[in-house]
């Protein structure tokens, strides 16, 4: 093992056995690097490497804190993966979502209050049906609160991270496919229905399809010829 990756052990060892804990800060570095037996430049490294996953916090001229370790927090650097992805794993994407974001909302019909599902209803009543872009910023909004309703904050906080790495997906198909709007909001609310009906089977199967359908559209869209340039052409002729 890599004396680095040692030293990010030992630093996880503490944080398992309670010797540190949300919030608290580390003891300076002298000394931790001598009660852990490790060369200050070693530990400097780890400190870096458990800053950028977010379980530390380095703040200069204070000290180095244990980060509140929330699921959201830790889970950013998922997000940063998925922004890394290239068009030809979107699909991959969307296919994780599909196999997830069913489960998320079958848990929030049965976690979720009425009032959770009026405002979710709300949502969908809230939305300018002759703008893609007001329909993306609700598409991931309404997705979003779902997974939150589920109450598991790491399949939540998952959730979020993928659905970011799918917004441009959902642009360009509201832009080229005729009454996306439409068809994604009629979508939404037979989901709330079947989330006031209480049946989670019937949610997971419309969300699932909700899903499948945009997966769909994407294959077909990414597979189909592209249209020549008109203008370029006639530059040419």
């Amino acid at each position: 093992m890599a004396v680095t990756d040692e030293a990010i052990v030992k630093i996880k060892e503490m944080l398992l056995t309670g010797e540190l804990g949300p919030g608290d800060r580390l003891p300076p570095e002298k000394e931790l690097s001598e009660r852990l037996g490790l060369s200050r430049s070693s530990l400097r490294e780890a400190v870096k490497a458990l800053e950028v996953i977010r379980v530390l916090d380095v703040r200069r001229g204070d000290g180095t804190y244990v980060t509140s370790l929330e699921p959201r927090l830790l889970l950013e650097a998922v997000g940063f993966i998925v922004d890394l992805h290239r068009d030809s794993t979107l699909l991959e994407l969307f296919e994780v979502r599909r196999l997830l974001e069913p489960a998320a909302a079958a848990l929030a019909t049965r976690r979720a209050s009425r009032d959770d599902i009026a405002a979710l209803g709300a949502l969908v009543a809230a939305v300018d049906t002759t703008s893609v872009e007001d329909l993306v910023t609700h598409d991931l909004a309404f997705h979003r609160r779902i997974a939150e309703l589920s109450g598991n904050s790491y399949l939540s906080g998952i959730l979020d991270q993928l659905s970011g790495g799918t917004h441009r997906a959902r642009v360009w198909r509201g832009l080229t496919e005729s009454d996306a709007v439409g068809r994604t909001l009629d979508e939404h609310r037979a989901l709330v229905e079947a989330m006031a009906a209480g049946d989670a089977d019937l949610v997971r199967a419309c969300l699932t399809v909700h899903i499948a359908g945009v997966e769909r559209w994407l294959a077909r869209a990414m597979t189909a010829p592209q249209e020549p340039d008109r203008t370029s052409q006639r530059r040419s002729a």
